[in-house]
């Protein structure tokens, strides 16, 4: 009786396999170093405007965080951060972060782990 496996193209790999080690689990954290913060230390906001807008958006609610002063990329980053952490979705328009839904609750405590010293709303 032959090997089951013979027909296998990917039987020889399998020594190559063992030798490895074992796999990376998906829910592994990344080796590369620490997370990276979302600004820079030397960077503080004296305050972020939050505001609830219903017009001309088919009276569907949004949030928008205004007069943060921060450059696109990091307005991109936070989005995201943001988006995750409130589980909701969001664009970026002009210069501020619009989320989708009532966010207004929420959002002063994950601002100011930011680094915002001011939330307004």
């Amino acid at each position: 009786m032959t090997d089951r496996l013979s027909h296998n193209p990917f039987a020889a790999l399998r020594g190559l396999r063992d030798a490895m080690g074992p796999a990376e689990e998906p829910g592994d954290a990344p080796t590369a170093g620490p997370e990276q913060p979302s600004i820079p230390a030397d960077v503080r906001i004296a305050r972020a405007v939050v505001r609830l807008e219903r017009s001309g958006r088919g009276g569907k609610e949004v949030t928008r965080i205004d007069h943060l002063g921060l450059g696109s990329d990091v307005l991109e980053r936070w989005l995201k951060e943001l988006k995750g952490a409130l589980g909701c979705g969001g664009t970026i328009e002009g210069t501020s972060i619009v989320l989708q839904g009532d966010q207004r609750q929420r959002l002063p405590a994950l601002l100011t782990a930011r680094g915002v010293r001011r939330v307004v709303g």
